[in-house]
């Protein structure tokens, strides 16, 4: 629940819109305090000019809706658009280097919702440094940042104008219902073995490409597994987004899956499998051309 005198992101934009039309043009931005997927209510200054995103799916959206010039420092990680490669290049975005960040003299800085970089924020907020940790789980966290940032740094109409483009390719990439979709499995991480569960964009990728994630029934983004379970549920495909054949797939003990053992893979890659992002219609595609070229119906 939003604290008396902030406000949620939804009602950011409007109040965003009248701060900036009634602040004379000489004069310094004025702040809103803006409630954050953390929960805590931040004053952040409208317009931002100097931003860090210490996350890549904000970095790429803050270029797509015509900000990019704001962004004065990035993670390792945000390869996307390649404009935001010449952007100074901090590191992680998790715990990140707060020396590096302060250095870029930044009036907002943009982090993933995450715990670990709660003591980053509160730091950052002690030097009198907004910081936001913001959700980008979902694809519909694309539109509703998009409008947030475009509030944010003075692109509302940019923003707008890309989240209503983004939900109608969305659905124009979407493949048709089927009677049946065939599973898939796909293994982010081998040691210990973790897949992806129903709070994962990529299972809304799969998805909307006309597969059913093996392990849909699991609620977390991301959660461990066991080989014996992969091989009980047994996946009529596996999914690769890096290596076309994984390594995982070549170790004895994954023998006990079929798919593996059959060398069913379909392999799809891109930075756009990393992270929800306006590119998500383009991804679906893509895993749709995937399947159609091993023979599965998309």
């Amino acid at each position: 629940m939003a604290r008396r005198g902030s406000i949620s992101l939804p009602r950011l934009a409007c109040l965003a819109l009248l701060v900036l039309a009634c602040r004379p043009s000489h004069a310094v931005p004025r702040g809103v305090r803006v409630v954050d997927d953390a929960g805590e209510a931040v004053p952040v200054p409208v317009p931002a000019r100097r931003i860090v995103s210490l996350n890549p799916a904000t970095t790429e959206i803050l270029f797509a809706i015509g900000a990019g010039a704001a962004v004065v420092g990035r993670t390792a990680w945000c390869d996307y658009p390649p404009e935001a490669e010449r952007v100074a290049n901090l590191g992680d975005g998790i715990n990140p280097n707060l020396e590096a960040v302060v250095a870029r003299r930044p009036d907002l800085v943009l982090l993933y919702r995450s715990g670990q970089n709660a003591e980053a924020v509160r730091r950052l907020a002690a030097l009198g440094i907004a910081a936001l940790r913001l959700r980008t789980d979902s694809l519909s966290d694309v539109g509703r940042l998009a409008r947030l940032l475009g509030a944010l740094t003075g692109h509302e109409l940019a923003a707008d104008s890309l989240a209503r483009a983004f939900e109608a390719d969305l659905a124009s990439a979407t493949a048709p219902p089927a009677a049946r979709r065939p599973t898939a499995f796909l293994l982010v991480w081998d040691q210990p073995p973790m897949t992806v569960g129903r709070g994962s964009f990529l299972t809304e990728l799969m998805e909307r490409a006309g597969l059913e994630n093996l392990f849909a029934d699991v609620g977390a983004s991301s959660a461990p597994v066991s080989i014996e379970a992969v091989a009980a549920r047994d996946p009529d495909v596996i999914l690769t987004l890096g290596d076309a054949s994984p390594r995982f797939a070549d170790r004895p003990e994954w023998r006990v899956v079929r798919a593996v053992r059959e060398r069913r893979f379909v392999h799809a890659d891109g930075s756009e499998f990393s992270r929800p992002s306006p590119r998500a219609p383009d991804a679906v595609r893509k895993l749709r051309a995937a399947l159609a070229r091993v023979g599965v119906p998309p």
